[in-house]
């Protein structure tokens, strides 16, 4: 017997039984014998794999995160949402009932990074005790999947005693809450941090990771690392911020919405749907839109609300059909012929030409809009809150409708980025951006 199974089986015992997801095992006095709670279970079956089970049938995640827009997520196909806390949740499950739809409910604990500490017992008894109201409040409502504890309480983290409180939470759902699944949230998965999570919190059922980038590694990564049970991806998406291209001044260079949804496919299909032992299935982030290095890095819709590629894609992988109205394309995007990785420098109240090459599979029409930003300074980490910057107007020197257009670089040296968005009269979007520099290489030294 290896190290993470003694580890694992050893959790098992420490609930007072073998099947850890039998909600008899868990049955609690405080639990409403009027409960309207729909059961759900976890099960390995005899070939090793693991199934969620609600109401006893086979359930696999084809989730997104957010809290907008359900009728739109329920009509492409999904059967789940997830939340990062209790915030609005009882319209949230009210909405995603109606809808047909489960919920992973977040309940949000605090974070060392955010100077939460761990070591401060009076405010980690008072956190459990303001979660406790939390799952007392929401355990019998019929759209409930399961309890997500903290989202990324890992991030930059130096205290590992977090997990004893993860832990302590885990047990207290246990006790008020026999019907629902629980679970943590990790940013990404290692060796170090699975020996905690087994060690501490023998009390979850699934793990649940976020990942992005590196997703297709995922199935690999969960066996190399030893972690010996079942999980879902809670937040995958577009290649992340972080870890991809940058210009000769270090900004990142973001995918089109058109590259974006080619990565969400080849993901799915890869990892999320290749790995039947072990995977339950994922949220796909964002089913929204968010200020985050850019407005449209991770949001599968814009401000405007029009539903990007990446929603068409989606709706396909969940239901094999494609929706009635497509969203259009973009094939190509540049500043006088350079592309983003160029790494284009551009002098003060200089002309310059863009040429924007978009399509759509059905060849309906489109319109095209641009937009100057100056480069993001809120940059945050973890998806903290960020500001949006301010558009630049004046800048369009001519505007041919065609995707091609003339304007004049802004007077004020330093970064920016050209957007631009094609959309169609059913609120179907592409969008992309091209970083540039007005100055030379020596101003940003």
């Amino acid at each position: 017997m290896n190290k993470h199974t003694f580890l694992f089986l050893s959790g098992l015992l420490a609930l007072g039984a073998c099947d850890r997801t039998d909600p008899s095992a868990h049955s609690s006095p405080q639990s409403s014998s009027a409960s309207s709670a729909i059961p759900v279970t976890l099960k390995q079956d005899e070939s090793g794999h693991y199934w969620i089970y609600r109401e006893g049938e086979p359930y696999f995640i084809r989730g997104a995160g957010g809290t907008s827009r359900l009728d739109q997520l329920a009509a492409a196909g999904a059967n789940s949402v997830r939340t990062w806390s209790t915030d609005d949740a009882e319209r949230i499950l009210d909405e995603a009932e109606a809808q047909g739809l489960t919920v992973m409910l977040g309940l949000r604990m605090g974070k060392e990074r955010h100077g939460f500490d761990y070591s401060d017992k009076q405010a980690v008894q008072a956190q459990k005790e303001r979660l406790r109201e939390q799952v007392l409040r929401y355990r019998d409502h019929p759209a409930l999947l399961s309890w997500g504890i903290g989202n990324e309480l890992d991030l930059f983290y130096t205290d590992t005693s977090v997990w004893h409180a993860v832990e302590d939470i885990a047990r207290m759902i246990r006790e008020l809450d026999p019907h629902h699944l629980i679970t943590t949230v990790t940013a990404g998965i290692d060796e170090e941090k699975a020996d905690l999570i087994l060690e501490r919190v023998p009390s979850i059922d699934y793990l649940s990771i976020n990942t992005y980038g590196d997703l297709d590694t995922l199935p690999g990564k969960v066996r190399d690392v030893g972690w010996p049970g079942a999980y879902a991806v809670t937040e995958w998406g577009p290649t992340g911020h972080w870890e991809i291209a940058n210009t000769d001044w270090g900004v990142p260079i973001e995918q089109t919405s058109t590259e974006k949804a080619q990565a969400y496919r080849q993901r799915y299909e890869s990892a999320i749907l290749g790995d039947p032992e072990k995977g339950l299935g994922s949220y796909a982030f964002l089913w929204g839109q968010k200020q985050e290095t850019t407005p449209t890095w991770y949001g599968l819709f814009l401000e405007s609300g029009h539903a990007t590629e990446v929603v068409d894609t989606m709706q396909q992988l969940w239901t094999g059909e494609w929706p009635t109205h497509r969203a259009p394309s973009i094939q190509s995007f540049r500043i006088d012929g350079k592309t983003a990785y160029d790494s284009i420098y551009l002098e003060p109240g200089a002309s310059y030409e863009v040429t924007l090459e978009a399509s759509h599979p059905e060849d309906a029409p489109f319109d095209i809009r641009w937009e100057f930003l100056p480069e993001s300074t809120d940059i945050k980490s973890g998806g903290d809150r960020e500001e949006r910057p301010e558009s630049v107007s004046g800048l369009i020197v001519q505007d041919r409708g065609d995707g091609r257009m003339q304007f004049k670089a802004p007077e004020k040296k330093g970064p920016y980025r050209l957007f631009t968005y094609v959309t169609t009269e059913h609120k179907k979007a592409a969008t992309a951006n091209v970083p540039f520099f007005v100055g030379s290489a020596e101003d940003h030294e």
